[in-house]
């Protein structure tokens, strides 16, 4: 019996810490005791490596926020101050002065009217405008992706690194240590043997005994000579050509960006790179001058498990809430936050245009049953669903009306909206924002739309899934 009372001590004990510890997070608490009831004493363990809190660390935080000011200094000194008043006012988004407030309010990532920006909707083009753009660097190339594959594509990008690097120009690579985790050391050293710097976001065996494997750097970021930028949903690989024989054709979206924006850009690299390496890039050279070459008003933000606030989550519903016309989302993982779940509910039955396209052809069986658990009550609320047919749909985009459309890294999920490092581009300008919508437009037409009626007859068993799919959906 004494076995039996320290047993059930231990176990309660379990519940409380989990409880404790993530009572603003409600669903994230249900998932990790879910798994503390099916595992008693692992899912304790699990819990204690991958759900520790990033910002407790108060020791890193004073690091990471020293390192944070040197890099925002050597940005004001070289960052024009534009005013993006004269821009923002041929903007639509300036008749919504609540959502308009809220995204001149969001720290470190202030509007800029000095850009052009081009949008790339496959990874051939893209990969051929990055390489381009490496081509003609001068002083130095920043690449940070969250997957670099070992494969053709790879070799493209390493043979592009280490030439430009044999040219005198500084070529510094950034990969996240669990994105990347097939990426193989003689991939690594043939870079750094060839000039290249090259260093691990998270690494993750370090991440693991810091408690930190959970947290990824999603981003995808190339800076070259500080002018010229990409953001975007595409990583260096051969999937992203299609070379997937499962998923086959893969649709993405990415956008270059020169201009003022890319200052921001580079900060966010820098600060990266700063954690990852220990090395500080504050030198004026990384925030060069440069002519205005655009009058489009382009916004970076970046968000991550180190801020205070869910900066994604709080302007995807901030944005959502002022839509008058339509909501268009793409993503290939739809778990939304209860919040955002409520905000899609509230338009749609207000009347607005709500449509999702999400993949029909999944690459994560799982994570598509947890997103297909949300999609019937959304449904019934007026939101339409549409499933991609032509091959698999990887792009994470926003439309709001004619006033905004985001383009970057982020998942319409709960994983980027409070675990992630992620970045993302709000376009003001309404050519932006109309080849955005086309291109929308074009994949709905690639789709199938969700028929309510059929999809109310799923099995049971399919039902199954799905809710249990959820119920673990937060730690995704």
């Amino acid at each position: 019996m004494m076995w039996l009372s320290i047993a059930l001590g231990l176990f309660i004990f379990q519940i409380a810490t989990i409880l404790v510890t993530e009572f603003r997070n409600p669903a994230k608490a249900v998932a990790w005791l879910s798994i503390l009831f099916i595992f008693p004493v692992i899912g304790f363990i699990m819990y204690y490596f991958l759900a520790k809190e990033y910002t407790q660390r108060k020791r890193m935080r004073r690091k990471e926020r020293k390192v944070v000011a040197e890099i925002r200094r050597a940005l004001r000194m070289k960052a024009r101050k534009a005013d993006p008043g004269d821009a923002i006012r041929r903007c639509d988004i300036y008749r919504e002065h609540r959502l308009l407030g809220l995204l001149n309010n969001i720290p470190g990532s202030p509007m800029m009217p000095c850009n052009r920006v081009d949008i790339y909707n496959n990874a051939e083009d893209t990969y051929n405008a990055m390489l381009k753009s490496m081509e003609q660097a001068e002083a130095f190339i920043h690449v940070e992706s969250y997957i670099v594959r070992n494969d053709e594509t790879g070799e493209r990008f390493k043979k592009m690194m280490i030439r430009k690097a044999s040219e005198g120009v500084a070529v510094r690579l950034l990969f996240d240590g669990v994105g990347s985790y097939k990426l193989s050391s003689r991939y690594v050293e043939e870079l750094k043997r060839g000039g290249v710097e090259v260093h691990v976001f998270l690494p993750p065996l370090i991440a693991f005994f810091d408690k930190r494997i959970n947290y990824r750097n999603h981003r995808k970021i190339v800076v070259v000579d500080g002018k010229v930028g990409f953001l975007g949903g595409i990583n260096i690989g051969d999937e992203y050509l299609g070379a997937d024989p499962v998923l086959g054709y893969w649709r993405d979206t990415h956008i270059r960006i020169e201009g003022d924006s890319v200052y921001y850009m580079q900060h966010t690299f820098a600060t990266d790179w700063a954690f990852a390496s220990g090395k500080s890039l504050v030198d004026p050279q990384y925030f060069p001058e440069h002519d205005c070459n655009g009058e489009e008003t382009v916004q970076l933000i970046a968000s991550g498990p180190d801020a205070h606030w869910d900066t994604l989550l709080e302007v995807f519903f901030g944005a959502m809430a002022v839509a008058r016309s339509r909501i268009y989302i793409t993503t290939p993982y739809f778990i939304p936050d209860p919040s955002i779940g409520m905000a899609l509910k509230t338009a749609a039955v207000s009347g607005v245009d709500v449509r999702i396209i999400l993949p029909g052809v999944p690459d994560a069986r799982i994570v598509h049953w947890a997103s297909l658990s949300y999609v019937q009550e959304l449904m019934q609320a007026g939101v339409r669903f549409y499933q991609y047919q032509k091959g698999f749909v990887h792009a994470k985009t926003l439309i709001i009306d004619r006033i905004l459309a985001t383009v970057g890294t982020a998942n319409m999920d709960m994983r980027s909206f409070f675990d992630n490092f992620e970045m993302m581009a709000v376009l003001y300008d309404r050519s932006t924002i109309i080849r955005v919508e086309q291109d929308f437009l074009t994949d709905m037409k690639n789709s199938k739309e969700i028929d309510p009626a059929e999809f109310e007859k799923r099995s049971k068993y399919q039902r199954a899934k799905e809710a249990a799919a959820r119920m673990l959906a937060p730690l995704f």
